[in-house]
């Protein structure tokens, strides 16, 4: 670096020198992908959208592709700083840069570099992607009779459903479906098995402004451990405020050794508070005759609510009698609730009076009631 600028003659306000700046700032962005370049469509993924094929119709091929991609062509950027080099430079310069033995070593190094990774992707690529990372980490669920292809099935059937948790952006994605929690890099792809793992949250880290929501923010990363020694642990991390979400597509709990003190958002808190009051209200018999269907809300769940005017007489009040059968679950009921309050006045939603999301009667806190 420095030391071919002083060979070469290069001053700092040189073309060589705004040359390197411009290219080390634009393969840092290419490499890391900041949301600007993302927005642009300046990654790997959007510049070989056609090659990679859909995430959606094939989440483990595509992203055996986008990895093998990836690395191949981040592999190419050193020999396209030398190549701009001999562009940016002029004269003797130039002349410089084809017979200096410093950048003749570059040269070669930079040459071998994509050799080296195109290589490894072409080993990849043998026996119809079996090879690769993620196609061999995939072998470890497999059953005795069955191969890779067979968990891969599963994992992209999961995929495609609505109801996956999701977070992170594209280098950095953290996804849980029913069986699976997996973690999307820029490199490869961790895979676990939900049954298999513990979850320990291992560190919460605060930042101050979030430039989205100019608001402070605060990161959780979770250590993901498989009972599968072939499984090597991996971290998770995730905005708290989605902490309840990832919960409740978790099958299993997670381990706060630490005693890490997670921030909720005002939502999440007030529906801790609205289950706890629910669970005091008089309960509601479901008739012999009558079945609990699945949550019109969520569709994962029974609904196990009725609205039934208990918190004065029938004829009394503001609220009103509902006659709709059991139609949505607790959680569904309290995410209605909250978001017909006035959000500049968190203090008056436990008192306030809202519609029925099929009826539009209205009904207080008191008039919720637990099927059983």
């Amino acid at each position: 670096g420095s030391w071919g600028y002083r060979r070469a003659g290069f001053k700092m306000d040189s073309p060589e020198a705004a040359f390197s700046l411009f290219y080390v700032v634009l393969s840092f962005c290419f490499v890391f992908t900041p949301t600007e370049f993302r927005s642009a469509g300046v990654t790997v993924q959007d510049l070989l959208s056609d090659q990679l094929g859909s995430e959606d119709l094939g989440f483990v091929h595509y992203h055996i592709r986008r990895t093998a991609a990836t690395v191949t062509v981040h592999s190419l950027l050193p020999l396209g700083y030398y190549a701009g080099m001999c562009v940016a430079s002029s004269g003797e310069k130039q002349f410089y840069f084809l017979v200096s033995e410093g950048w003749l070593i570059y040269l070669v190094t930079a040459v071998l570099i994509p050799a080296a990774a195109s290589l490894v992707a072409l080993y990849w690529s043998l026996n119809k992607w079996g090879n690769h990372p993620i196609s061999r980490s995939l072998a470890h669920y497999a059953l005795p009779q069955s191969g890779w292809r067979a968990v891969a099935s599963s994992v992209n059937t999961e995929f495609r459903r609505i109801d996956k948790f999701a977070s992170g952006v594209p280098g950095a994605r953290v996804i849980v479906t029913d069986t699976w929690v997996m973690k999307v890099t820029t490199y490869n792809v961790h895979i676990a098995q939900q049954q298999d793992i513990h979850l320990t949250l291992t560190e919460s880290r605060q930042h101050e402004l979030c430039p989205d929501l100019n608001t402070p923010v605060q990161f959780l990363t979770i250590r993901v451990c498989s009972i599968n020694p072939n499984v090597k642990p991996f971290d998770i991390r995730l905005n708290s405020t989605e902490y309840g979400e990832l919960r409740e597509k978790l099958h299993t709990t997670v381990r706060n050794a630490h005693n890490v003190v997670i921030h909720q958002t005002l939502s999440d808190m007030f529906l801790d508070t609205f289950k706890i009051q629910v669970e005091l209200n008089q309960r509601y018999n479901l008739p012999g005759n009558q079945e609990l269907e699945p949550c019109i809300g969520c569709m994962q769940t029974a609904a196990n609510i009725k609205l039934i005017k208990i918190c004065q007489e029938p004829n009394e009040g503001d609220c009103q009698q509902c006659y709709c059968r059991p139609m949505w679950c607790l959680t569904c009921m309290g995410k209605w609730f909250a978001s017909r309050q006035d959000q500049q006045h968190p203090e008056t939603w436990l008192s306030n009076r809202v519609p029925c999301p099929t009826c539009r009667s209205k009904f207080c806190i008191l008039d919720i009631s637990i099927v059983c």
